[in-house]
């Protein structure tokens, strides 16, 4: 059973929703102890006064302001219940958007919303009102000490969700982030780039776990087992690419095989050979774009016969020489006898 973090209501023009929110995630991260390395005792932070020197315990410490000129205000329990939040108890509902105008980076932390007794008519109402509509209900509750935004949509199933947004300021602005030097991508790279994508495919998340955590956690059993754990091999570290089209046609070939493809032409979403464009670029002359000429990803591997031996020209110019002399007819190879008796004659 998942426990109630907090309980108000919906307020949707005069419509009230009572509901809990309920916590929508868990963080598995493994959790570790400081401890003194010598004799394992645990090593603990205590609240110590940097007046005083001494430990403070928790009902004397309270919380203060600090001023530019860092001069503290102090405020107490009373200073904060005296001030004004409407929304104190109550998810109250500002106006609607389509959900995929939301920006990612606003989102924070994912709530369940469950009906509290009596609100089941009122809440399937406004659940199947955002889901006919693919809209999101955008809201301000206070929550954990503070005021917050809020956005309300209808999930999978029968259930509302709700996820805390930062507020528009508390997004840094990504100016002067991006590359520094002018860059011109191709349609060649855009092609590959496209045919990487379709090689590698959709993701099925659910089929996806922490690999780190399941590996920290074996090392943990084998030392609490006394045994050597098994390490695992390394990974090979990624090199600095040299030739981003060699690299993208790479990964093309390596997703291929991870899939199971083999080194077969790329088969599309719809079953087409997909195409992949001319990669060279010789000779200061641009490769070929989206409408130049296309070669297909399938790779042949063809055997070129052996070039003729070419007889040299020097040879061929002699032989030509001999064949005038001999009135146009090849001059005859001499036999061994006959150079023999050239020899003795010349004696």
């Amino acid at each position: 059973m998942m426990r109630t973090i907090w309980k108000g209501a919906i307020s949707f023009g005069l419509v009230s929703i009572p509901v809990k929110v309920v916590g929508a995630t868990e963080n598995h991260s493994v959790s570790f102890r400081q401890v003194h390395t010598a004799d394992e005792g645990r090593i603990r932070y205590r609240k110590v006064c940097e007046l005083e020197g001494e430990e403070v315990p928790s009902e004397e410490i309270g919380k203060a302001y600090e001023a530019a000129d860092g001069s503290l205000v102090q405020l107490t329990d009373a200073d904060f219940a005296s001030l004004p939040l409407p929304t104190a108890r109550t998810i109250e509902i500002l106006g609607f958007l389509p959900v995929g105008s939301i920006d990612p980076y606003q989102l924070d932390r994912s709530y369940y919303l469950a009906p509290d007794t009596g609100a089941a008519k009122p809440y399937v109402l406004l659940r199947e009102a955002l889901r006919r509509g693919d809209r999101g209900a955008i809201a301000k509750l206070a929550m954990r000490g503070r005021e917050t935004l809020a956005l309300l949509r209808a999930l999978e199933g029968d259930v509302l969700g709700m996820h805390t947004l930062l507020w528009p300021d508390e997004i840094r602005p990504a100016a002067g982030l991006e590359p520094d030097e002018k860059v011109t991508v191709r349609d060649a790279e855009l092609d590959l780039a496209d045919t990487l994508m379709n090689s590698l495919g959709e993701v099925n998340l659910e089929e996806l776990h922490d690999e780190y955590r399941t590996a920290l956690e074996s090392l943990v059993r084998a030392k609490l087992a006394g045994r050597e754990p098994e390490m695992p091999g390394e990974r090979p570290a990624g090199g600095r690419v040299i030739d981003l089209m060699a690299a993208l046609e790479d990964s093309v070939r390596t997703a291929r095989e991870s899939r199971g493809e083999g080194a077969g032409a790329e088969t599309g979403a719809e079953g087409e050979e997909a195409t992949v464009t001319s990669l060279e670029r010789q000779n200061g002359k641009p490769a070929a774009g989206a409408g130049g000429r296309r070669k297909t990803a399938k790779k042949t591997e063809t055997k070129t016969a052996p070039a003729r031996r070419k007889r040299p020209a020097a040879k061929k110019e002699a032989g030509r020489k001999e064949e005038r002399k001999e009135g146009g007819k090849p001059a005859r190879k001499k036999t061994a006898a006959e150079k023999s008796g050239g020899r003795k004659r010349a004696s």
